[in-house]
């Protein structure tokens, strides 16, 4: 039978948790609940390091820039969820099934190498205070900013376009919630093996060597710590550590074995479920982790508040 061009496939259909009929109603609600509380978090960040002056300071605008990027990547990945578990049969045009994958890809990244600069922040910031400004000058901070996303770009484009030249002949259904590399990797009918070996060093490059020297900064924090002499302090920093190092371990371990084997022998649906530990819970527990935790953050929302309501009441 005599293969077709990619190009007569003209849209695929994102099979979802179409298994399971009976929880599509409850999935709905869990993840509509979590979108809402993923994008309003997010927002709250962004909203009150942009506004509040004393917090324009390396520590606080990664975490504006790393809330940008979970505000994008749930909003890129949830609302398709939320149509395929309302549809019978949820299809996407082949264009947009990539366009999505492009940008899953730019955000992911981006994440990856912006987690590994906060962590090399919080350690010359711990490890080196004295010499912390200088380390950490404005130039060096713009380079920590911008470098993850000019290196994420370049890497999303090659990825995407590499991925839509393969013919797909006339397999249209990916068993996935929405378009990401591997499900969709699964359909072409074309001889992939040089990709996943590109697949496999760029999950390298972008995933592991950031969590490698996200570890190695934290275990120079950590016995940082051991030195406080206050116990108080000790625990304080211990436990804000554990609820970083929680956060990192989920995304990259669960992103690491989504990528590392584009087409593992992993069932659909435990593919699923690791995608969306490092695309909603990521985003999710971020805001929760990184700033519910932190003093200045909850100073500033009550002296933004306290602005409102003086403002409503002057």
């Amino acid at each position: 039978m005599r293969r077709q061009n990619h190009s007569s496939t003209v849209e695929f259909i994102l099979l979802g948790f179409s298994n399971y009929p009976e929880l599509q109603g409850q999935m709905f609600g869990a993840f509509l609940v979590i979108y809402l509380v993923t994008v309003l978090g997010n927002a709250i960040i962004i909203t009150i390091i942009f506004l509040d002056q004393s917090l324009h300071i390396p520590m606080y605008l990664f975490l504006q820039n790393l809330s940008l990027v979970d505000f994008c990547f749930s909003t890129v990945i949830t609302p398709e969820i939320l149509v395929i578990l309302t549809s019978e049969k949820a299809t996407i045009s082949f264009g947009g099934c990539f366009v999505q994958m492009y940008f899953i890809l730019l955000f992911g990244a981006t994440e990856c190498f912006l987690l590994g600069a906060m962590a090399y922040d919080r350690f010359a910031a711990i490890c080196h205070p004295l010499t912390y400004p200088v380390i950490m000058s404005k130039r060096t901070f713009v380079k920590l900013v911008m470098c993850p996303w000019v290196l994420s770009i370049m890497t999303a484009v090659l990825s995407v376009t590499w991925v839509a030249s393969f013919p797909y002949c006339d397999h249209k259904e990916i068993n996935h919630l929405f378009c990401e590399i591997p499900p969709v990797l699964e359909l072409a009918c074309a001889d992939t093996f040089l990709f996943e070996v590109y697949a496999f060093t760029s999950t390298i490059l972008i995933v592991m060597v950031p969590f490698l020297l996200i570890l190695l900064s934290y275990t120079r924090i950590l016995f940082s710590i051991l030195k406080m002499p206050s116990t108080t302090g000790r625990q304080k920093a211990f436990s804000t550590c554990a609820s970083h190092l929680t956060s990192v371990i989920l995304f990259y371990g669960t992103a690491s074995i989504t990528y590392l084997q584009p087409k593992s022998g992993y069932s659909p649906d435990t593919k699923k479920l690791m995608s969306l530990a490092y695309t909603l819970l990521t985003p999710l527990l971020n805001p929760l982790i990184y700033s519910l935790r932190n003093k200045e953050m909850k100073r500033a929302v009550v002296k933004l508040w306290q602005r409102k309501v003086t403002l409503h009441t002057g």
